[in-house]
């Protein structure tokens, strides 16, 4: 599994993620969203649904993987690129080493939870088992304002 590499091919996996992201929005969830690419294919895609689903492992990044590796008919997806609006957490971190994604591409940072550099850098750790590639601030700006509108939204008692 490789897939095309660039600026343009990443905004375009980005922008698919961003549609996910409004699907969590519009659920009243955190809007993040998540897909996994191999070959220059779309093989799997997620959003945020831990409220509604009652569990706290429901994010994109693992819905997608879910959805990737049903797609696969394997738990590996080596040679996948995870494209995600927002910095993957520890779970999600752990979750993509073990699929033995190569690479992960995120839009905005996580300055309170993310692993893929802000608070720490679990998917290049030589302490884990795998490392991926991680390309960041992909589409930051329409990563970043979907995450404060949906917060501000959420203070001011807007639904």
């Amino acid at each position: 599994m490789n897939d095309r590499r660039g600026p343009a091919e990443d905004e375009r996996w980005m922008r698919e993620a961003l549609t996910q992201a409004r699907i969590a929005a519009q659920h009243n969830e955190v809007p993040v969203g998540a897909v996994i690419i191999a070959n220059g294919k779309l093989i799997g895609a997620g959003h945020n649904h831990p409220v509604a689903s009652h569990d706290p492992t429901a994010h994109a990044e693992i819905s997608a993987l879910r959805a990737a590796c049903r797609s696969m008919g394997n738990y590996r997806l080596p040679g996948a690129t995870l494209y995600v609006t927002l910095e993957p957490c520890l779970m999600c971190a752990g979750a993509i080493i073990q699929a033995r994604l190569a690479r992960v591409v995120f839009g905005a940072r996580d300055d309170k939870a993310g692993a893929a550099g802000s608070t720490v850098n679990l998917l290049q750790s030589p302490l884990a088992n795998h490392q991926c590639q991680l390309t960041a601030s992909v589409l930051l700006h329409e990563c970043r304002a979907l995450l404060e509108d949906f917060f501000a939204s959420l203070r001011s008692g807007d639904d």
